[in-house]
């Protein structure tokens, strides 16, 4: 059952669900954190749907805010559920509209489960510095998610740029089995890994979070190759015996092949948003290695800056990346400029070519100037320097 409240404020939202936890004969002790979910109209329906089927794992109450800005007067509507269908936790839908819609955190804060851990998730679109948000503040743990943005590469590096600590993005959750599977294929003896290489869809978040997992780990150069998907469809580690390649083309099933094994295969399925945000709420402590592999993003090759000019890598080693879409956007007017300038430089190369060509042209068509004959200007000379020369006498030296 679900309770609505329209121009309402949030405490009575706060008296609703006290309300109807006491109908149920619930209280909120059972509750383990208060997830909060900033989303829009388009995002919040799955958004909720994921969140209170990770509800069944980690009993919460879920607070889903919907900004709708405008130029109204500030109201604030809400729908209250507690138990039912939506699992075990309580959903309360936000729908903060006018003004209001600028100070979600002011809403939020009054109806947070006490004395237990926040979370929020940002399903959409994210600030660019998660913990400096008004709302970002109150939580422990701050969750985004890259790949559903229209730039994720941009978004990628945003989150480096402004990254702190318990901060997390679903993008790196989503690799967990693919690192859980890469370090079982190397508990068994292995030659030193001489390079390593990561196939997956263009422009895809989670892929380029492995490599530079697998460069910092590994301590080589990893290469990024672009396939049809989907997502990750396979990692290859260069070993002085022969390659360790697992490969997942349908994802589903992976196919492990290493040196001196038989191939064997292991169940990998692209994982749903209600089993990553399970997994995301079952650790509410700063996640450090996420935090280290955006540290070596930089350092992959033909990484992108903020200025669309790209890293070196940090060791000698491929300079490509066979097709992948790392640009993907970052900065469109620092790459609409740096194209017009690169336009403006070819033309005014090309102007000075033309010219040079012109002028060479010209003087290879005029004539050159008549040198005097040699046999004249040795005669003037004779005869110059007899006149000056003095008369010597017969017999005598000089």
């Amino acid at each position: 059952m679900s309770v609505r409240l329209d121009d309402t404020t949030a405490a009575a939202v706060s008296t609703a669900i006290s309300a109807e936890r006491f109908r149920q004969g619930s209280s909120a002790v059972g509750r383990v954190l208060t997830l909060v979910i900033v989303a829009d109209e388009t995002s919040q329906a799955d958004a909720v749907r994921a969140a209170a089927e990770a509800a069944r794992e980690h009993p919460s109450r879920i607070l889903v805010a919907i900004p709708r800005p405008g130029r109204g007067t500030a109201r604030l509507d809400a729908e209250v559920s507690v138990g039912g269908a939506d699992g075990l936790g309580e959903v309360v839908e936000l729908r903060l509209r006018g003004p209001l819609a600028h100070h979600v955190a002011s809403v939020v804060l009054p109806l947070l489960v006490p004395d237990a851990p926040v979370v929020v998730w940002w399903p959409g679109a994210a600030p660019e510095v998660p913990a400096d948000d008004p709302v970002g503040r109150l939580a422990q743990r701050r969750i985004t998610d890259s790949f559903e943005s229209g730039r994720p590469m941009k978004v990628l590096e945003q989150n480096r740029l402004g990254y702190r600590a318990g901060d997390t993005d679903l993008a790196w959750t989503r690799i967990t089995p693919w690192r859980a599977l890469i370090a079982s294929s190397l508990d068994q003896p292995f030659g030193a890994v001489t390079g390593a290489a990561v196939s997956a869809q263009r422009s895809n978040p989670s892929a380029m979070l492995l490599a530079a997992w697998l460069q910092r780990n590994l301590g080589v150069d990893v290469v990024m190759h672009t396939s049809r998907g989907p997502g990750i469809t396979g990692v290859t580690l260069t070993t002085e015996t022969g390659d360790i390649t697992i490969s997942r083309p349908d994802g589903r099933i992976a196919r492990m092949t290493r040196p001196g094994f038989p191939p064997r295969e292991a169940a990998l399925h692209r994982r749903t948003t209600d089993g990553i945000i399970a997994e995301e709420l079952r650790r509410l402590d700063p996640d450090e290695i996420y935090g280290e592999t955006l540290e070596e993003l930089p350092h992959l090759a033909g990484w992108p800056t903020q200025g669309g000019h790209t890293h070196a890598p940090r060791s000698k080693g491929p300079s490509h990346q066979d097709g992948i879409d790392v640009t993907d956007g970052l900065d469109p007017e620092a790459d609409r400029a740096a194209r017009r300038t690169s336009a403006a430089t070819a033309r005014t190369k090309a102007t000075t070519t033309k010219k040079a060509t012109t002028t060479k042209r010209a003087a290879a068509k005029k004539p050159a100037a008549k040198k005097p004959a040699a046999k004249t200007r040795a005669a003037s000379t004779s005869s110059a320097a007899a006149k000056s020369a003095p008369r010597r006498r017969r017999g005598g030296s000089a």
